[in-house]
């Protein structure tokens, strides 16, 4: 299988870089235009768009796939073409097909939105609203946290909750050049990875379909950052590919089983120590606009990447270092499988001391 994983992977790349070049090109043209303002760090006007970039390489990826799949069932000679450890997937593929397609036109009202936000400046309201709305969308259509909590309404409330908060924080995270979608593909990648190492429960096989569908995003991610990262940027990728990455991420993490860790505690430490930084991110920001008396919807220069900038780091340092504390904190989840309860319970903690150490620091450096 993992051979298909590293062809679909850079399918999705090589269609994204192609993808955002043109849409480089045509995004004056379509009004697409991030210019400076008070609170960017950029000085002169720059080419956005390039989550339709992501998104579409996304689609067109899968659309492939999906022919592929249905020559694949109807000619059995071209079947013989592939090892048995892959055509023994396929009748799961067909069952999730629909599932596959709810969850991509869920993300592309996402990217639609947020395409439309870039180009007119919509009203927040309206913005987290059809935030909500997808989110309760993708709820009733059994996305849900696994949390062994013997209520389904507070288990509905809470997922929207994680699903509406991803989303926004991979768009809060978008204030540097290649943070949020960096951010993404590593997160990505490490949930790949877990995805592989923790079988299914039922099955007791890695969990194929959803490291698949991670691998494609990455891939795509990968492509986009070849014209923003945190070395040089040529365009942005606007609140439409963060509002579609952080959905697709966010939902990611509801259909992976990870009960193979053994304890519902593990099932709750993965995502959390996957998405700390952006969690942190986002809590530390809001934290620090209420007590500045300001609205926690307004958008400032407080976050984790401008408070590193405030104490003496470079831009691209900033960024990088970010980077750095993402994988920190990732890494924590490829050990859970190996450990009981008290040895999950032991990570977390390490990784919540890892962050709140990072907070005194910046406050001490502030001050």
């Amino acid at each position: 299988m993992f051979p298909i994983y590293i062809i679909t992977f850079f399918i999705a790349f090589f269609l994204s870089v192609l993808t955002c070049r043109q849409i480089r090109y045509f995004a004056p043209y379509w009004g697409l235009i991030d210019r400076p303002g008070e609170r960017k760090i950029h000085t002169k006007p720059i080419p956005t768009g390039g989550g339709l970039g992501i998104g579409l390489s996304v689609l067109i990826t899968f659309i492939l796939c999906q022919l592929c799949l249905i020559f694949l069932l109807r000619f059995e000679t071209l079947r013989l073409l592939f090892p048995a450890t892959i055509t023994v997937h396929l009748d799961g593929l067909i069952y999730r097909s629909g599932q596959l397609w709810t969850l991509l036109g869920l993300g592309s009202i996402l990217l639609i939105l947020g395409t439309l936000d870039d180009r007119f400046n919509l009203n927040w309201i309206f913005r987290f609203g059809v935030h909500i709305f997808v989110a309760v969308l993708a709820v009733y259509h059994g996305w849900r946290l696994t949390i062994f909590i013997d209520s389904p309404i507070l288990t509905n409330i809470l997922s929207v909750l994680w699903i509406a908060g991803l989303i926004n924080s991979f768009n809060m995270l978008d204030n540097m050049n290649g943070l949020s979608a960096g951010i993404a593909a590593i997160c990505g990648l490490f949930l790949a990875v877990v995805m592989f190492l923790v079988p299914n429960p039922l099955s007791q096989q890695p969990q194929f379909f959803v490291a698949g569908f991670l691998f494609i995003l990455v891939g795509a991610i990968a492509g986009f950052l070849m014209y923003n990262n945190p070395f040089r940027a040529s365009m942005f990728m606007g609140n439409g590919g963060a509002y579609f990455i952080g959905f697709l991420l966010a939902v990611s993490t509801l259909t992976a089983t990870f009960a193979g860790y053994g304890g519902a505690a593990q099932t709750i430490y993965v995502p959390l120590l996957v998405f700390a930084v952006p969690v942190y991110d986002t809590t530390t920001v809001i934290l620090i606009r209420i007590r500045n008396g300001k609205s926690p919807f307004i958008g400032d220069k407080n976050h984790f990447s401008h408070r590193l900038v405030d104490l003496g780091f470079s831009k691209t340092q900033s960024v990088l270092t970010v980077y750095l504390t993402t994988t920190i904190c990732c890494l924590g989840s490829l050990l859970l499988y190996q450990v009981n309860f008290l040895g999950a319970s032991l990570i977390f903690l390490q990784t919540f001391l890892l962050l709140f150490l990072i907070g005194i620091i910046e406050h001490a450096g502030r001050k």
